[in-house]
Order: structure tokens, then C-alpha cells, then sequence
């Protein structure tokens, strides 16, 4: 259970942010005890994937709080969350990997179920950070932008660390998530209905 709690948290902060989940765990795994990851995830704590992780982070840091690029930087992570959110609940949840030569073996056994059950969480927790940023930049003329993301990225390093640390509290989190996807739902409905009342309005009064 606390092995799925922990997957879930990783994959959810990978929605938010790809790289920070990825990053922490190959750091901690690296230079502390906190984590230790199974043979086939130890390449997260190699020194070069760990600076292109940090490389990658801090594009994606800046791109994303800048008005339009980080429609833009959405766009281009709409793979790549997922695919961060796959690696983080494999190896967070401990789950052992096969060599790509063998493939038959990886989707006979159940060894994807964890990568797949991260590609969905992640894909999800982006899908709701992507359809709220427009909203966020058109009520704020694009001045929310930083601090929407610049919360976004709070919440994936605390994601992780409670998924690492105190993955039960990840269900506090996950409610939270599921919490705001409601609110940004409701807005986004509320404000089609705001931009198709004038056109009603208008036409009403055309040929009236």
C-alpha cells in the first residue's frame, strides 16, 4: 500500500513539474540514505543524468512562467509528463525493469502495470495544469502566470518528498489535486457560458 502511495505521489508530482521527481530521487539515492533504488532504476542516480535532469528542470522552470511559452511548454510536455510520471512510480514503487531486448518478458510479466498506472496519474495531474493556465493567464493578463507556476512547482517538490518521506500523507495531496481540477473545470464552463451570453444577447437584439 505505502509502495503505491508513493508511486501515486511521484507520478502526480511528474504531472506538475517532469523533472522534479525524477531529480530528487536520483540526489537522494545518490548522496543519502532516504531512498534506495532497485537495480534497474539506478541510472537516475548516474552523475550525467543527474545534470541533465537539473539542465532540463531549469528550462522548464523558466519557460514556464512566462506568458504564451508556457502554453507552448505544455504542448511539448503532454509527452513528456507522462512518460516522467511512468519512470517515477516505477522506481518509486520499487518496481523492477527487464533490458529493452526483451520486451516479451516486460508486458508478459506485470512490471508495466506500475509504469502505466504513473503515465495515467501523470497525465491526468497535466491535463488540469494545462487547461488552467489559460485561465489563470486571461483573468490576470498573463501576470498570474509566474506565481501559478511557481506554486505548481512548490506543490511537485512537496508531492515528492511526502511520497518519499510520508507517503501517507500523498492522499492528502491527490485530494487536493482532485479538488482543483473541480474548481478549474467549473471555471472554465463558467467562463464559455460569459463569452457566449453577448453573442445571445446580440443576435437576439439583431432580429428582434
Amino acid at each position: 500500500m505505502l509502495e503505491a502511495l508513493t508511486g501515486s505521489g511521484l507520478a502526480a508530482s511528474a504531472g506538475l513539474n517532469a523533472y522534479i521527481p525524477l531529480l530528487m530521487m536520483g540526489l537522494l539515492d545518490r548522496f543519502t540514505g532516504t531512498i534506495d533504488l532497485p537495480a534497474g532504476w539506478q541510472w537516475l542516480s548516474n552523475g550525467w543524468v543527474l545534470v541533465i535532469l537539473a539542465v532540463l528542470l531549469t528550462v522548464e522552470v523558466v519557460a514556464d512562467k512566462v506568458p504564451v511559452v508556457d502554453h507552448v511548454n505544455d504542448v511539448v510536455q503532454t509527452v513528456v509528463r507522462p512518460t516522467a510520471g511512468g519512470l517515477a512510480f516505477g522506481a518509486g514503487s520499487s518496481s523492477e525493469t527487464v533490458t529493452v531486448s526483451d520486451p516479451g518478458s516486460f508486458f508478459g510479466s506485470h512490471q508495466w502495470v506500475p509504469v502505466a498506472a504513473g503515465v495515467v496519474i501523470a497525465l491526468c495531474v497535466h491535463g488540469v495544469k494545462a487547461a488552467s493556465r489559460p485561465v489563470v493567464n486571461a483573468s490576470t493578463a498573463g501576470i498570474g502566470a509566474p506565481v501559478a507556476s511557481t506554486a505548481e512547482d512548490f506543490t511537485s517538490v512537496v508531492l515528492s518528498l511526502l511520497a518519499i518521506l510520508v507517503p501517507v500523507l500523498v492522499l492528502l495531496g491527490l485530494v487536493l489535486l482532485v479538488l482543483t481540477a473541480v474548481w478549474v473545470i467549473r471555471r472554465r464552463r463558467r467562463r464559455r457560458r460569459e463569452r457566449r451570453a453577448p453573442e445571445g444577447v446580440g443576435t437576439q437584439r439583431l432580429f428582434g
